[in-house]
């Protein structure tokens, strides 16, 4: 009688990695949903000290002004208009200014007593104009 002969197996040294990218997507899905919760209630804490004054040999900035009557002007560097300009009417004019120039820096210089939103408004009416960065006026504590 023949024997019985056991085949023998090999040991399979294989790691199930199926669970790990169910656990993986389930992670991901949660911070992508929680990622724009979190930026939105962050809380700042501005830094002290003096801001870095523009280069003198730099072109003259635009200067979109805003007045605590919520009042808007804009200085271009050349001519000065003392009249007060509609949010639109800045908008059209700095986005006039930037097809000439396109390079050249556009600064908010706002009151001190002007609202958050004011201001805020402002420089989105200066983004959809075209401007690609916008700087803050500030002055110096000795003045």
């Amino acid at each position: 009688m023949q024997g019985f002969q056991r085949k023998r197996r090999r040991k399979v040294a294989e790691i199930n990695v199926v669970p790990y990218i169910d656990v993986m997507l389930v992670l991901l899905i949660i911070f992508m949903a929680t990622a724009p919760i979190i930026s939105q209630g962050v809380k700042v804490d501005l830094p002290q000290g003096e801001a870095e004054p523009l280069k003198r040999d730099s072109k003259p900035p635009l200067v979109a002004s805003i007045t605590a009557e919520a009042q808007y002007f804009l200085d271009n560097g050349s001519v000065q208009d003392d009249r007060p300009l509609m949010l639109d009417e800045l908008a059209a004019l700095v986005a006039a200014e930037l097809q000439l120039d396109p390079q050249r820096p556009v600064v908010v210089k706002g009151d001190r007593q002007v609202s958050y939103d004011e201001v805020i408004q402002l420089m989105v009416s200066l983004q959809k104009a075209g401007v690609p960065s916008v700087g803050l006026m500030t002055e110096s504590a000795e003045q």
